[in-house]
C-alpha cells in the first residue's frame, strides 16, 4: 500500500489535467451566442413568385374535370407546352432566399439572383410576419439587388469593413438553407480577393461556412456581430456545399447599394481592354522577374485605354499604387473608380518600366464590354461565346499557327459542354481556325442535330469535344 499512496499525487494531478484541458480548449474557441441573438432579427427569409406562359393543349385530351390532385400528377409528366386544359392554366415558380436589413425604415440587401424575375417578392421577418417588398434596383454584374419593405424603428444590423478581413478569421452565416428560417453556421475565411469566371468586378470572400440553397443573400458576420460580406455563391460538384463558399464584400455591396438608391444603376469604371495572366513564359519574354501582372492583349479603338497611351503588348503592374499581382486584379480596381476618376498605370513595355497617366470611362451596358475590340467577334447566339484572334504571344505560349481565344461565354450550347474565358479554340467542324472572322461564319453555318467536333486549348493540353445545335 505504501507503493500506492506515493502515485496518488500522479493520478491526481492526471485527473486535473484531464478537467483542465476541455476548459482550455472551450476558453479558446468562439462563444457564438450573443452574436446570434443580437444579429438574428435583422436577418429576413425572402420568397419569390414569378409568372411562367401558360400551358396549352396540343392534341391532349381536357384534364379539367379531374380532381385537382390527380389532374397536377398528369401534368407534371407532360412536356412543357401541354396539358392544363382548353383555357390553359397559370403556373408559377418560385424560390427562396436570404437578406438582411440595414436602415430602420426598411432597406433590405440581399442576391440579385434571388429575386431576378420575380413579379412578386414576399419578406418575412423575425416574428414570422410578411410583407410584400419593393424592388429599387438590382446589379447584375455583383449580384446585389436593393429591396425596400415599410416600415418604422426596424432591427439592422451593424456594417463592418471587409477590406480589413484576413484569411483564418472566425466567421459566421445566418440565413435560410433549404427553406429553415435563421440557420447559423460558422467557419473560417480561407482567402479574400478571389476571381471566378465571368465574376469580374467583385473580389469574392471565400469561407468555408457551411452555405446551401437558401442562404443566398444572407449576411456573413466577423466576430464583433458586423457583416462583412453577403453569402452569394458556392462550389460543388454535387449541388450541395463542399467546403467552398464565396461571400460578396460588405464594402463592394454598399457602394452598390447607395448607387441603386440614389439614381437605380451602377457605374464602374472601364478602360476598354482585354487582358491576359502573365504566365512564367511570358513573364520571362517580357524581362520580367517574376510572373505579376495584366497583359494587355487587346485595346479598344477610342476607348479610355487607347486614349491614354496604352498598347497591345503592355504589362500593367499597378494601379494608383496597388500592385497588379494577378490580372483579374485589375478589373476589380478599375471597377471600383467612377467614370471620370484619373488612373495612374505602371506597365512594363518594351522590357522598361513607364508610367501613364488616364482617364477612366464609363462601362457600357452589360454585354457590349467587347464591342469594338480589334480582332474580335460576338458569336452569334447559336454557340453563346465571344472570342477574339490570339496575339502573337498567345500564338507562340500555345505553339499555335491560328485560332481564336473566349472571352466569354453566354447561356448556350459553349456554357453546357463548358467552355471557359480563356480557351481557346483551333478546329471547329473539323476546319482549321485561323482569326475570329472565320470562326463566326463557321459557326453561322453549323449543321443542326449533327455532331459538330472542336478542338480546344485549355492551359496547353489539347483535347477534341463534340456537342449538337439542337435548333
Amino acid at each position: 500500500m505504501p507503493r500506492l499512496k506515493s502515485y496518488l499525487p500522479i493520478f491526481a494531478a492526471v485527473l486535473m489535467l484531464g478537467q483542465a484541458v476541455p476548459a482550455l480548449a472551450e476558453a479558446q474557441l468562439p462563444d457564438f451566442t450573443q452574436l446570434v441573438e443580437q444579429a438574428s432579427p435583422a436577418v429576413v427569409n425572402i420568397s419569390t413568385t414569378q409568372k411562367l406562359p401558360d400551358r396549352k393543349v396540343s392534341n391532349m385530351p381536357d384534364l379539367e374535370g379531374l380532381p385537382p390532385g390527380l389532374r397536377d400528377f398528369f401534368e407534371r409528366g407532360m412536356p412543357p407546352g401541354m396539358g392544363g386544359g382548353q383555357g390553359g392554366r397559370q403556373r408559377e415558380a418560385q424560390s427562396l432566399g436570404s437578406g438582411f436589413i440595414i436602415s430602420p425604415d426598411g432597406y433590405i440587401l440581399t442576391n440579385n439572383h434571388v429575386v431576378a424575375d420575380a413579379d412578386e417578392i414576399i419578406v418575412r421577418l423575425s416574428d414570422r410576419s410578411e410583407m410584400k417588398a419593393k424592388l429599387v434596383g438590382t446589379d447584375p454584374r455583383s449580384d446585389v439587388a436593393l429591396l425596400k419593405i415599410d416600415g418604422k424603428n426596424l432591427p439592422v444590423l451593424k456594417l463592418g469593413k471587409s477590406q480589413d478581413l484576413k484569411a483564418g478569421q472566425w466567421v459566421v452565416a445566418i440565413g435560410s438553407p433549404f427553406g429553415f428560417d435563421h440557420t447559423v453556421t460558422q467557419g473560417i475565411i480561407s482567402a479574400i480577393g478571389r476571381s471566378l469566371p465571368n465574376e469580374s468586378y467583385v473580389p469574392f470572400i471565400q469561407t468555408d461556412v457551411p452555405i446551401n440553397p437558401g442562404n443566398s443573400g444572407g449576411p456573413l458576420f466577423n466576430l464583433a456581430g458586423e457583416v462583412v460580406g453577403i453569402n452569394s455563391q458556392i462550389y460543388t460538384r454535387s449541388g450541395g456545399f463542399m467546403g467552398v463558399s464565396f461571400a460578396i464584400p460588405i464594402d463592394v455591396a454598399m457602394d452598390v447599394s447607395n448607387q441603386l438608391k440614389a439614381g437605380g444603376k451602377v457605374s464602374r469604371g472601364w478602360l476598354g481592354v482585354v487582358i491576359q495572366e502573365v504566365n512564367k513564359d511570358l513573364a520571362e519574354s517580357f524581362g520580367l522577374e517574376k510572373p505579376a501582372g495584366a497583359l494587355v492583349a487587346q485595346v479598344l479603338d477610342n476607348g479610355p485605354a487607347a486614349k491614354g497611351g496604352l498598347q497591345v503588348g503592355d504589362v500593367i503592374l499597378s494601379m494608383n499604387g496597388q500592385p497588379i499581382v494577378m490580372s483579374a486584379d485589375l478589373p476589380h480596381l478599375v471597377g471600383a473608380l467612377k467614370a471620370g476618376s484619373k488612373a495612374t498605370l505602371e506597365v512594363v513595355r518594351d522590357g522598361k518600366r513607364k508610367t501613364l497617366d488616364l482617364t477612366v470611362g464609363a462601362i457600357p451596358d452589360e454585354g457590349k464590354e467587347m464591342a469594338g475590340l480589334t480582332g474580335a467577334e460576338q458569336s452569334s447566339n447559336r454557340l453563346g461565346v465571344a472570342v477574339a484572334d490570339l496575339t502573337d504571344e498567345q500564338k507562340k505560349a500555345n505553339d499555335i499557327k491560328g485560332g481564336v481565344i473566349i472571352k466569354d461565354v453566354q447561356d448556350g450550347p459553349a456554357a453546357l459542354i463548358g467552355l471557359q474565358p480563356g480557351d481557346v479554340i483551333t478546329h471547329l467542324n473539323n476546319q482549321a481556325i485561323t482569326d475570329a472572322k472565320q470562326f463566326t461564319e463557321i459557326a453561322k453555318a453549323l449543321p443542326k442535330n449533327r455532331s459538330v467536333s472542336m478542338r480546344v486549348l485549355r492551359q496547353g493540353r489539347a483535347s477534341f469535344i463534340t456537342f449538337k445545335l439542337a435548333e
